[in-house]
């Protein structure tokens, strides 16, 4: 494997931080002169609360946000000469020793000044030497991890084409002595053999101890079986690179819920990977998985039964990989519904006790709420009968888990009264276009005379923007979109089963002037108290469409729409952050040479790009300031000099990537 290191300076600064874990209510002194905080992890820290105690931009002073630096990925050159397409720049900085660290899409790393957005050094992963077509969202990277033990310092990321890199955090350097010149080829250890552009890595690795924990994005469908790999999440000294253990995601023939594959279907099966990030409790010494569906996501005639552990939440022993508890949140899943996003770990007080809690919202609207010690939910959840399935040879689950607590964040499942109708004429048309679909109530399964409309659809819902909790409020922030989804299954001569997922009819499912089928909001924000389990208050994300042409002379709600697009959130004591994608679209997806649908391309422009400060316990927007381009991947902040900032990730696809940090103007708040 080629390596290259492109340009080097280094800068060594002393940092110290520290997360707390507050009594409910209780906000930091806004006076105190905090000099560093950190944000050493993806999502803040190892539970991925998303919060920060940093609170020098508050309430108070919101209002003074300015642009303090922006960074220009060195992708945009590669692309530009290259040609590569690559997707957007959805990748996180982390803020530690002293430095920003950040990946790009082509798997490169950059260190940044945190004051002034210098870039300090560039590691050069060179991943188009290889050749490499990585699956699904093609070249994207999500960010990296840090892990340091006295003077040693080391950064972690994960490679589009499976490959694990560990960095010299000081000099960008490769490690000595981690791997074969600082890189592990994640291939030699997985247990299906597989080829290389059908596995790939897009979320940071996490780290429990000395252990670092690797997932993986693997194709979804209409691919030849025997070239898929299974998502066998791997573990690994973080010194030595050395292999260290497997879980496999899904069972062989000695494992715990084997029997859930009928008909000897874990022998071929594939997916049910972990691709979104997942989450550690150090003190426990546990990593929580949040486990995708298995292949065909759509189609389930190939593997009967539950599926375990197939869209699950997985709590694991971070040293030995074994299986602590588990809870399936979808049966035999067919609609997509991936375990989107970290579970958050929290703890909550009620009663004057603590219980160690983990959330995981998910794409159809829930949030699933457990002890993370013992696996038991906190409220109760009830199997509940759902729609099945008519296309042959297909069994579907007759029950699905329905929390009673905390009520969906999302709009769930479609009904007439359910379309747009901000005109007679509107709901009428929309209600025409729906004759060319099947739908219902959430769960309604694939059919073969019509493509079914799922909502929320495979967008989510949640997705990989995940959610935020404060321990001050002790609220979930969730952020979702009411994005319906339409996907058909047909017949298929060719398929060993008959059947296969029909990708011309898999699509987001608009009206033909853009407007959503649905009524609003169409992006959302909802606060839940998670000592109640109910919902503190919801806002829309976005103004919305209300300036599409359909809608003149339309007397339109005053409160804002909401804008079906991801959001992304980070919180502090006082204020809630939050900075919406703009539109965008699926262009195409590449063929490869087996007959499957590999990388897809995606198209983004620019719409309105804001940065809102709202008031974390109430909902009211506070502030906001104008950024150079929509939020493409999550918000992160840290303190530097006595200074906070907040770095917001833009551009990507086809336009040019880069980071804008903001901060306030020390010259306006006196």
């Amino acid at each position: 494997m080629k390596l290259k290191r492109c340009f080097l300076a280094v800068i060594l600064t002393s940092c110290s931080s520290g997360q707390k874990i507050y009594e409910t209510a209780r906000i930091p002194n806004t006076q105190e002169s905090t000099a560093f905080l950190e944000w050493k992890n993806y999502a803040g820290d190892l539970g991925a609360s998303k919060f920060s105690e940093g609170n020098l931009i508050n309430k108070s002073n919101a209002r003074f946000l300015k642009t303090a630096w922006s960074v220009m990925s060195p992708d945009n050159s590669i692309v530009t000469a290259t040609g590569t397409k690559v997707q957007i720049n959805q990748s996180t900085p982390i803020m530690a020793n002293g430095n920003l660290y950040v990946t790009t899409a082509l798997n490169q790393v950059i260190s940044i000044q945190p004051a002034t957005g210098e870039i300090l050094w560039t590691y050069n992963n060179d991943i188009l030497s290889r050749n490499a077509n990585p699956p699904n969202s093609g070249f994207v990277s999500r960010g990296l991890s840090y892990w340091q033990k006295d003077d040693e310092k080391r950064l972690l990321m994960g490679t589009g084409d499976y490959y694990l890199v560990s960095l010299d955090a000081s000099t960008g350097l490769p490690s000595a002595g981690f791997g074969e010149n600082g890189v592990v080829d994640l291939m030699k250890t997985i247990r299906t053999k597989s080829e290389r552009h059908f596995i790939g890595v897009t979320s940071p690795p996490v780290i429990c101890g000395d252990v670092v924990i690797v997932g993986s994005s693997i194709a979804d469908y209409a691919l030849k079986k025997k070239n898929i790999p299974a998502g066998d999440v791997q573990a690994f000294d973080v010194r030595s690179g050395k292999y260290l253990w497997s879980f496999r995601t899904i069972p062989q023939l000695v494992d715990f819920g084997v029997g859930s594959w009928k008909k000897g279907s874990w022998k071929t099966a594939s997916g049910a990977n972990v691709w979104a990030q997942m989450s550690v409790d150090n003190d426990l010494q546990t990593v929580f998985l949040p486990v995708s569906t298995p292949s065909d996501d759509l189609y389930g005639g190939n593997r009967i039964g539950n599926g375990l552990f197939g869209e699950s939440l997985v709590s694991l022993d971070c040293k030995t990989g074994k299986r602590r508890w588990h809870y399936q949140i979808v049966h035999h899943g067919l609609w997509d519904y991936d375990l989107p996003a970290a579970p958050v770990l929290m703890d909550i007080r009620k009663d004057g006790k603590v219980i160690k809690a983990v959330a995981q919202v998910t794409k159809q609207g829930f949030t699933f709420v457990f002890n993370r010690v013992t696996g038991k939910p906190i409220w109760p959840i009830i199997e509940t009968a759902v729609p099945q399935s008519k296309i042959p040879g297909e069994i579907s689950s007759p029950t699905q888990p329905f929390p009673t607590k905390p009520v969906a964040f999302d709009r769930q499942g479609l009904k007439d009264e359910d379309l747009i109708a901000f005109s007679p004429q509107i709901f009428e048309e929309t209600k025409k276009i729906l004759e060319q679909y099947n739908y219902g109530p959430l769960y309604t399964p694939p059919t073969l005379d019509k493509p079914v409309v799922t909502v929320p659809g495979g967008y989510g819902g949640a997705s990989w923007a995940g959610a935020a909790y404060s321990p001050v409020t002790q609220m979930l922030y969730v952020p979702s979109v009411t994005l319906p989804l339409a996907f058909g299954v047909v017949a298929d001569p060719a398929s060993e089963f008959g059947y296969t997922v029909n990708l011309a009819t898999s699509k987001q499912l608009r009206r033909p002037d853009g407007l959503p089928i649905v009524k609003p909001p169409y992006g959302r924000i909802t606060a839940i108290n998670m000592v109640t389990g109910e919902h503190a208050w919801m806002i829309p994300s976005g103004v919305g469409p209300k300036s599409n042409p359909s809608l003149v002379g339309i007397d339109l709600p005053k409160e804002d729409l909401g804008w079906d697009r991801r959001t992304h959130l980070i919180v502090t004591p006082e204020l809630l952050f939050a900075a919406q994608a703009g539109p965008f679209s699926i262009t195409g997806a590449s063929k490869l040479p087996d007959g499957g649908v590999n990388s897809l391309s995606i198209s983004t422009t620019d719409d309105d790009p804001i940065l809102k400060a709202i008031d974390a316990q109430t909902g009211q927007e506070i502030a906001r300031a104008n950024l150079p381009g929509n939020a493409t991947g999550a918000l992160m902040t840290y303190i530097y000099n006595g200074k906070q900032y907040i770095v917001i990730p833009y551009g990507g696809a086809n336009l040019p990537a880069g980071f804008v940090a903001v901060t306030i103007d020390e010259k306006i708040d006196q």
